[in-house]
């Protein structure tokens, strides 16, 4: 998604719930009147703030006594913002992000249906509800979804000779050979600190790799993953990607796509509206299932942010949250937020009217049948930041599985 961007990246938030000593069920000293809450949100573009701004305005103003004090925090940002928040305990009310079991584990957030009204909670799509569970419990609330798919740049793809977008990863390897003789790069590779763990699994996942194995166990460095980032190296030191992924934003990857330098790269249903319109507008592209090693499966990467409660001054803060929640995931709402931002619909009743979109179909009928990474384990954030950390090295000068094997180590260890 266009999150996740490039800056300091905490080290998780499992290990910082456990340096800073946070007691369970105790996330903030914050003595709220109960009627105004504090709302942190992620800059995903710069149509989020005046999204929230306008909706806060409107909600204030049928609902005469309550108040929400907005704070946008970038992606950039986002991991070690929060990591303070629970630190110092000072977490906001209400909060924007990708992860919420370790909140839900030590006790700090409210479960869905505490501030929820049923008609809200009955809305979301089953597959959503499932990946905001921890030990059976909803505590997650589904705000916006993604899929991935792979992004092919026409005109490159008939210069090099090339009919249609590879099925295989031999494909993608001959397809990049014959792309980077036209002078542009054959494959766009986003692994720097900004999500790398999205690239990454769209890769194993289609290799019969990913994070854990059948029984839930941690299996990072597990043969599938190696080989998965050894063939990504290998595209890497042979040239057919843009220089220096471990430092490169899916961003510059998609404007150099726009431009006609890079001929594909993987991403969401965001991409077109986000990366390449502002570059180029017209650019004829097409959209296509993830290639995979044996051509015969072509699984989907799904991708969820939620928004968590926190409990604060004894509970005093729930009903503004819930009334402020039900507001925001009212039909029209939630589809203009959609809209403007390019994703998917975690609800039933704004699902219809991205449907009708062909370009957005192709996402939304991914999703069913996609693949999450484990954000019912509370042990992801810690994961996932180190991911961000350290996978990139996997590419340029590390060997692909003492970075795994450090990656392993630290999931072991956070649980």
């Amino acid at each position: 998604m266009k999150r996740h961007l490039m800056g300091v990246v905490a080290a998780g938030l499992t290990v910082a719930l456990g340096a800073g000593g946070c007691g369970k069920g105790s996330s903030s000293s914050d003595d709220s009147d109960g009627r105004s809450i504090k709302f942190v949100a992620a800059v995903y573009d710069e149509n989020a703030k005046p999204y929230w701004d306008a909706l806060i305005k409107e909600f204030e103003s049928r609902n005469s006594g309550y108040g929400v004090n907005l704070e946008m925090v970038d992606w950039t940002q986002m991991d070690a913002k929060v990591k303070t928040y629970v630190q110092t305990k000072q977490v906001p009310d209400l909060l924007n992000y990708n992860a919420f079991s370790d909140f839900a584990r030590d006790g700090l957030i409210y479960k869905a249906s505490e501030v929820l009204s049923p008609a809200t909670l009955s809305d979301f799509t089953p597959t959503f509800v499932e990946q905001a569970e921890y030990n059976g419990e909803q505590y997650g609330i589904p705000f916006i979804s993604s899929a991935r798919l792979l992004f092919y740049n026409k005109p490159l793809f008939k210069k090099a000779g090339i009919t249609g977008p590879p099925a295989t990863w031999a494909e993608v390897r001959t397809d990049a050979e014959k792309i980077r003789k036209t002078g542009a790069f054959g494959y766009g590779l986003p692994l720097g600190p900004e999500e790398p763990q999205a690239e990454f699994y769209s890769w194993a996942m289609n290799n019969g790799g990913g994070w854990v194995d059948a029984s839930g166990k941690w299996a990072i460095n597990q043969k599938a993953n190696v080989d998965t980032l050894t063939f990504l190296k290998d595209l890497t030191k042979s040239g057919l990607t843009q220089p220096n992924p471990e430092s490169t934003e899916r961003k510059t990857v998609f404007n150099q796509f726009a431009q006609g330098r890079i001929g594909m790269s993987i991403g969401g249903p965001f991409t077109k509206a986000g990366f390449i319109a502002p570059v180029n507008k017209n650019l004829d592209f097409g959209v296509a299932p993830l290639p995979s090693r044996s051509g015969r499966e072509h699984n989907t990467l799904g991708v969820m942010d939620v928004l968590v409660a926190f409990k604060k001054a004894g509970g005093k803060n729930k009903d503004a949250i819930k009334k402020f929640l039900d507001y925001v995931y009212q039909k029209e709402n939630t589809s203009k937020f959609l809209i403007k931002e390019g994703f998917l619909p975690v609800t039933k009743s704004a699902g219809d009217a991205l449907s009708a979109d062909p370009y957005m179909k192709l996402f939304v009928d991914a999703l069913p049948t996609s693949k999450f990474a484990p954000t019912s384990n509370p042990a992801w954030s810690a994961v996932a930041g180190a991911v961000k950390q350290d996978l990139g090295a996997s590419v340029a000068d590390e060997d692909p599985k003492t970075v795994l094997d450090k990656l392993q180590e630290t999931a072991e260890k956070a649980g």
